[in-house]
């Protein structure tokens, strides 16, 4: 099937690294392994972070335009080029689809969403307008899938709940199948590289340094891990952003800031370290979450939101009440003090993602699903 791409947040082609755009290119990456032929639409851009209602009606009436425009081309182009599927990655209030319906519409083809948020508290303030304009796309969806189980309830007030499908986080395995195996060779690298001690426990954090949320989530940890003063243990940390220096500041001398990595660099540092710990104030589910169990490695983090559809409490990790870092830092210390335990549930983890988590596990899935329709 011919697929037509797009993300209203944040384009997979975008130039700044994130989140959001590694689920984009994994979501294509499914698509292609579930043998569709999947192309970016547009990368254009509807998000309005000021809850400004003349910029996002301009914004509806340039994505309008620009969907006309696109099924007009298509129309006129040759039938084999036209996709046959339009497939939208995140809309939510602050980015609404402008251009899916549309287009979906006039070449008539089914429309269908990854990772929609509703939220009703919405439809008053200064967000009022994209939030109607999401619900309308949602209500339009033949098929909307839900990466977090957390987002369906809402979901099932605009649309039957047939046409919702869980579809879990997932990504591709092997790299961190990889650095699995050479897990002792990383270790001593990496040790000698940033100074770090190899024979005590190693502590993961892979984040985006920022403000709001990213920042929030560093400030409980430093307050989680200021807890754990009494045992011998360091931290390292992929991540940059522009309150790096902020976030620097949080930690003592026992912390290694990395930088930002590629992703291959990031699976062999999780596989080289011992665990991994992240509050994930107001976080979706969290992918990093996902690829430290890759890695082998046992979560710490707070049962809220799509986090539980990431971890698996006892499992594959340890959750903790939301926001209660005292918690947090228990759980930590119980995986820096039991050696076995740690390494029980990293092996479960990396198991459990091979499993159930891979890129192919995704592609079946999705390719059943829109075979479907």
């Amino acid at each position: 099937m011919r697929i037509a791409f797009y993300a209203p947040l944040k384009s997979p082609t975008h130039g700044t690294p994130s989140g959001d755009r590694r689920v984009a290119g994994l979501l294509m990456d499914a698509l292609a392994h579930a043998g569709h032929r999947v192309q970016v639409a547009s990368t254009f851009r509807t998000y309005d972070g000021d809850g400004d209602e003349a910029r996002q009606r301009a914004l509806r009436a340039q994505g309008e335009a620009l969907a006309g425009q696109l099924a007009a081309e298509w129309k006129a182009g040759a039938a084999e080029d036209r996709p046959e599927l339009w497939f939208t990655y995140h809309l939510y209030y602050k980015a609404p689809d402008w251009l899916g319906p549309v287009v979906s519409d006039a070449l008539g083809i089914p429309y269908v969403i990854a990772e929609a948020s509703y939220a009703p508290k919405r439809a008053q303030g200064p967000w009022a307008f994209g939030h109607e304009g999401s619900a309308q796309a949602i209500r339009k969806a033949a098929l909307v899938l839900a990466p977090s189980r957390d987002d369906i309830p809402s979901l099932e007030q605009i649309i039957d709940p047939k046409r919702i499908l869980h579809l879990p986080p997932f990504l591709d395995t092997a790299p961190y199948i990889a650095a699995r195996a050479n897990w002792e060779a990383l270790r001593a690298e990496l040790a000698e590289e940033r100074e770090l001690d190899a024979d005590i426990p190693w502590i993961a954090v892979v984040a985006m340094m920022r403000a709001g949320d990213k920042l929030a989530s560093y400030r409980a940890l430093a307050s989680a891990l200021r807890r754990l003063d009494d045992l011998p243990w360091q931290l390292v940390v992929a991540g940059d952003g522009v309150v790096r220096p902020e976030v620097e500041k949080l930690f003592d001398q026992r912390a290694r800031f990395l930088g930002s990595l590629r992703q291959r660099r990031i699976a062999q540092v999780l596989a080289a370290s011992d665990l991994s710990a992240w509050p994930a104030v107001n976080e979706a589910y969290g992918m990093a979450l996902l690829e430290a169990q890759a890695a082998g490695v046992p979560v710490v983090s707070c049962r809220t939101r799509g986090v539980p559809d990431v971890v698996i409490d006892g499992r594959t990790g340890i959750l903790v009440p939301y926001g209660d870092e005292a918690a947090l830092g228990a759980a930590v210390r119980e995986l820096l003090v039991n050696v076995g335990r740690r390494q029980a549930l990293g092996r479960e983890a990396a198991g459990y993602v091979a499993r159930e988590r891979s890129l192919e596990a995704a592609a079946a899935k999705i390719g059943a699903a829109l075979a479907a329709l």
